[in-house]
C-alpha cells in the first residue's frame, strides 16, 4: 500500500476510533450550504460528518473490526457521521436533516460496537426518546410501587373515616 493510502486510512481509523457507532451517508445530492448545516446541527451533538473514499473506508473499518457492512453502502459518494456519545441523538439528527431537505441525503447504513446495522436500525433508534426522557421514564418506574403501596396502606384509614362519617349522617 502506497504511503499516501496508509495516511488517509489511519486518518479514517481515528475519526471511526472517536465513537463506538459510525453512519455512512450518501450526500451525492447536498449542496455545500446543505452539508454545513448538517455539520453545524451534528457538531451540537458532539458528533462530526467527514467525506471519504470508499476504497478507504473498506479499509479503515476493515482495521477497526466493522467488515460485515453491506456492499450496497460503499455505492456511490460516502459520507461518515462520528463521534458523540449519543448515538440515538445523532441519528435523529440526521433523519430530520434528510427528512427537511426533501431526502436528498440519505443514510446507506451503519455500525454500532461494530455489528452492522441496516437503515430500519437505524431509524428505529433515532425514533428513542432522548436520554433525558429514558432516564425519567425509569425514575416514574422506580418510584410507582411506592406510590401504590402508600395508597393501599392509606387505604384501610380512609375507609375507617368513610364509614365513620356516614354513620355520624345517619345520627
Amino acid at each position: 500500500m502506497k504511503a499516501e493510502k496508509k495516511l488517509l486510512v489511519s486518518e479514517v481509523c481515528d475519526h471511526l476510533s472517536k465513537s463506538d457507532y459510525v453512519y455512512l451517508a450518501d450526500f451525492s445530492r447536498i449542496t455545500v450550504a446543505a452539508i454545513s448545516t448538517l455539520r453545524r446541527n451534528l457538531r451540537s451533538d458532539g458528533a462530526e460528518c467527514h467525506v471519504v473514499k470508499n476504497s478507504i473506508l473498506k479499509l479503515a473499518l476493515g482495521e477497526n473490526g466493522c467488515e460485515d457492512l453491506d456492499g450496497k453502502c460503499f455505492e456511490g459518494h460516502t459520507a461518515i457521521i462520528v463521534g458523540g456519545v449519543n448515538p440515538a441523538g445523532v441519528a435523529k439528527v440526521l433523519f430530520k436533516f434528510s427528512k427537511d431537505n426533501e431526502e436528498k441525503m440519505g443514510v446507506k447504513g451503519g455500525a454500532l460496537s461494530k455489528r452492522s446495522l441496516a437503515v430500519g436500525e437505524i431509524r428505529a433508534l433515532s425514533e428513542l426518546p432522548s436520554l433525558e426522557v429514558l432516564r425519567a421514564q425509569v425514575l416514574a418506574l422506580f418510584n410507582t410501587p411506592a406510590q401504590q403501596l402508600v395508597r393501599v396502606i392509606n387505604a384501610v384509614p380512609q375507609g375507617m373515616v368513610n364509614v365513620l362519617q356516614a354513620r355520624a349522617k345517619e345520627v
